[in-house]
């Protein structure tokens, strides 16, 4: 059976990114640094499909989806991840002391830090993706759709801001573009959009691990940070499983040629054992942002104001909020992107200590719900980040608890053992 096509939920994803105005956040006068990046979106036509004539202008977006090309049954609608080896940008900055497995690459978007030239954030998305991957997006190749909500990018489990972080989406208006050109430690890689929105094709969920303890300990307190790694296990963070179409080679980038693919002649680069491509953190989270647009039609509106529950949604089954399962408050309706920032812990008790210490996020999420239900969605209230403000506050405390604890009982047991030692 043939797998229904998602340029139609595309075409209704980008319609409404841009007749939707984007939750905006100030920076503080103790922050002022920004980010931004570009989320790429291009439509791989049917090699059957007849093309149309170039033309110098570039199509509006509604004159793009009207096009028969685009409609046809096999166009693949993608979307640009790219694999940095040196990981040093704004998307990565809360994973620094990550420790990636040697199969395992973590991917992000074209994108960085705002200079104090830039003209603003659509500016610095396309600048930083012109210097990084050779992509114009002002040729007529390209359409700037709108921006996604702005989020906080933060260090030490929310407690410290390092900077604001822009997402801006772009669309590939023409059946072809110059091929880009990345820097020698970049790696391009298309992936469908309908491995990640398709109910027929599910994205395939894995998880992220991460040192609780380079969160909590100082960058050079080796023994330090062996210490609380011992104390406090790690934390684990919801991935998706990529599978890229592009041609080149997964870890170099390095385009695969005619020479190379039809003549069996080596690259100049001794290629790598493909490596395991994952999404995750915030570069999940602005993908979960963009998939929302897509994953459902418009179900059928409820007289109390919330979302329609029994969504076919291959994302129900994981975007729950922490001790919050209410089958009405679906999270890849409001607030999508939450669906990957919230850890879960290699220990059972902190888990349970982050319940007893959270009321107070349960309090903002019961307080969000009933907003949702009065029909009242205040865009200007930032409840996602209160929530994660105050689920973060929680975790700090659980785990100030669950170290003490551990180091009292590693005490009692010395004195006990020291006791029994000399009593006898």
């Amino acid at each position: 059976d043939n797998i229904p096509s998602v340029v139609p939920l595309l075409s209704r994803a980008l319609q409404r990114i841009r007749s939707t105005p984007p939750r905006i956040i100030a920076s503080p006068p103790t922050q002022p640094r920004r980010a931004a990046v570009a989320l790429l979106i291009r439509v791989v036509p049917a090699p059957s499909a007849p093309l149309p004539p170039q033309s110098t202008a570039s199509p509006s977006l509604t004159e793009f989806f009207e096009q028969d090309w685009v409609n046809h049954p096999d166009a693949r609608p993608e979307i640009l991840f790219l694999y940095r080896e040196d990981s040093a940008t704004p998307e990565t900055a809360v994973s620094h002391h990550l420790k990636v497995p040697k199969k395992e690459a973590h991917v992000a978007f074209p994108g960085g830090r705002m200079e104090p030239d830039d003209e603003g954030g659509l500016y610095t998305a396309m600048r930083q993706t012109w210097e990084e991957i050779g992509i114009d997006l002002a040729e007529r190749y390209y359409t700037s759709v709108g921006q996604l909500d702005d989020r906080e990018i933060t260090t030490s489990l929310g407690k410290r801001l390092l900077m604001i972080l822009s997402p801006f989406v772009f669309l590939q208006v023409t059946p072809s573009a110059p091929q880009p050109d990345p820097v020698p430690t970049t790696s391009l890689h298309w992936t469908p959009l309908s491995s990640l929105v398709s109910p027929f094709t599910p994205p395939k969920w894995s998880t992220v691990s991460v040192d609780a303890a380079s969160r909590l300990t100082p960058k050079h307190s080796s023994a330090l940070r062996v210490l609380v790694r011992i104390l406090v296990g790690s934390m684990e963070f919801p991935a998706i499983v990529l599978e890229p179409t592009d041609a080149s080679n997964p870890i170099t980038g390095e385009k695969l040629t005619h020479d190379v693919l039809e003549k069996g002649i080596p690259p100049t680069t001794p290629r790598r054992r493909p490596q395991k491509l994952k999404l995750w953190g915030l570069s999940l989270g602005m993908t979960l942002d963009l998939m929302s647009y897509m994953i459902h039609p418009a179900p059928a509106p409820r007289t109390d104001g919330m979302p329609t529950s029994g969504s076919s949604s291959p994302l129900t089954p994981v975007m729950q909020l922490p001790y919050h399962p209410s089958e009405d408050f679906l999270v890849e309706y409001v607030a999508p992107s939450l669906a990957s920032v919230f850890p879960k812990f290699s220990y059972p008790d902190v888990n349970f200590w982050i319940w007893v210490f959270g009321r107070r996020y349960r309090e903002v999420v019961r307080g969000w719900e009933a907003s949702l239900r009065a029909g009242v969605n205040d865009r200007r209230i930032n409840w996602s980040g209160s929530a994660l403000n105050n689920f973060y506050a929680a975790i700090r405390k659980a785990l100030v608890v669950v170290i003490v604890a551990r180091a009292l009982g590693i005490l009692l047991g010395l004195g006990f053992a020291i006791w029994w030692i000399f009593a006898r």
